[in-house]
């Protein structure tokens, strides 16, 4: 078989792309050596969970987007858990959120109404974020690492539910190789922000656990082609 025949040439390891425990397993299935990308925006989507994204977009105050945060720990520290488990000894790299918020929020006004009824908030309410959260060009605004620079607790709840989740592993024998992926840098300012945030609070939920979990920190870096083609002219 032709991938016979590769691996005994091949210099690098071969990943997937995997955003849940069942997509993990088929991997393995497979022949994949790790998972090279964990989109865990993914993850957001499933079931309720959209419903407290949304309601963390609306919030007004700290302790509302704190509460809808709360919410979405246990549901991403339990996906993270299957997904380790079933990667068992395999590195795991998880890029924590990347998408602008618009892309979690209605924009059919029967789907506005809809979720005005569901979070028991008023549709003006909703109309007004959607408009206020337009850009000219999502992909470079937003997004990524700004988030979490804006709203840090975003960085640290994703954290915190990749470490839990590979302590608890790691407890069960299950050897856990946690890559940490901080999107869409721009600058090393941002870069340096959110690794201090990442690696404060995984290394509190290691030495309280006790633990021997190892991690990586690391990022994502896009150039847009247009800075490419003007260095390259230049």
């Amino acid at each position: 078989q032709v991938s016979d025949w590769s691996d005994k040439f091949r210099k690098i390891n071969v990943r997937t792309n995997a955003d849940s425990p069942e997509d993990s397993k088929n991997a393995v299935a497979f022949g994949a050596e790790g998972i090279g990308l964990c989109r865990t925006e993914h993850m957001f989507f499933e079931g309720d969970r959209i419903t407290d994204v949304r309601r963390f977009i609306l919030a007004e105050t700290d302790a509302e987007r704190n509460k809808a945060i709360k919410k979405l720990l246990p549901h991403q520290r339990k996906d993270f858990e299957g997904i380790f488990k079933a990667m068992d000894g395999k590195a795991v790299t998880v890029r924590l959120l990347d998408p602008p918020l618009h892309e979690f929020l209605p924009h059919e006004e029967k789907d506005k109404k809809k979720m005005a009824k569901e979070i028991g908030v008023p549709l003006a309410k909703i109309q007004e974020r959607v408009a206020s959260l337009h850009e000219f060009n999502p992909m470079l605004g937003h997004r990524g690492c700004r988030l979490s620079i804006t709203f840090p607790i975003l960085c640290e709840m994703q954290t915190q539910a990749i470490i839990e989740a590979a302590v608890k592993c790691t407890k069960k024998g299950i050897k856990v190789l946690p890559e940490i992926m901080i999107p869409l840098i721009g600058t090393k300012e941002e870069l340096v922000y959110l690794e201090k945030i990442v690696r404060r609070v995984a290394d509190e939920i290691i030495k309280k656990e006790k633990s021997k979990v190892k991690y990586l920190v690391g990022t994502m870096i896009e150039i847009p082609r247009a800075a490419l083609t003007a260095d390259k002219v230049a």
